[in-house]
């Protein structure tokens, strides 16, 4: 699939703001203690990845009820949903001077009916492009959503290796938007929530 810029200038992609906060002393202090043990941009990707998927529980998974948005939140907490974690994710790639964005799914819910929006990162390695292993532009995406059983998501740039595939018989869809912020709706549900019960009972069903 060729993923697309929600904005053409690159810069959008390494900014800061009130959610991906990555100039926060806490996404800081993340970024510096992945940095000894990564000399290149793809080591530190790949670390920054299995440090968001590994070290902070999905709340649907662990139970927690608190709920995050804002990136520093998430890796203060160590909590959060797919969107929360896609979040702190991305921050953490641009605290390390990666291009990072947000692409989403539409899925099919637990109920096997219902859809419900899932939440990913794409980030560009410096000087990837069309034929480089990832996708068209350089952009790939991962899922640092969090492993069980059933769900083995990976980081790789040569094939994709997320959570969950969209099934087109199930009318499932791979947005191919790259979002520098998070859409209006995903906001909307993670500031509304008073806990996670609530937002997991009420996920953006399209963007």
């Amino acid at each position: 699939m060729e993923l697309t810029q929600q904005s053409p200038d690159i810069g959008a992609y390494l900014a800061a703001d009130e959610v991906i906060d990555h100039e926060h002393p806490r996404v800081r202090e993340a970024a510096n203690r992945l940095t000894p043990d990564a000399d290149d941009a793809y080591t530190y990707a790949r670390a920054a990845f299995e440090f968001v998927r590994d070290t902070i529980p999905h709340s649907a998974d662990s139970g927690d009820p608190r709920v995050t948005w804002r990136a520093s939140d998430v890796l203060a907490t160590r909590t959060g949903i797919c969107y929360a974690k896609s979040i702190a994710l991305t921050a953490v790639l641009r605290a390390g001077g990666i291009p990072a964005g947000l692409c989403y799914q539409r899925l099919v819910g637990a109920d096997g009916v219902t859809p419900v929006i899932h939440g990913l990162v794409a980030l560009k390695l410096p000087g990837a492009g069309a034929g480089a292993g990832a996708g068209a532009g350089g952009w790939a995406r991962v899922d640092p959503r969090g492993n069980k059983p059933g769900v083995d998501a990976r980081f790789s740039l040569q094939e994709e290796r997320l959570a969950w595939v969209a099934r087109e018989e199930f009318d499932e869809v791979d947005y191919p938007v790259v979002h520098a912020a998070p859409p209006e709706a995903i906001l909307h549900a993670l500031k509304s929530a008073r806990d996670s019960s609530e937002l997991l009972r009420n996920l953006p069903t399209a963007l």
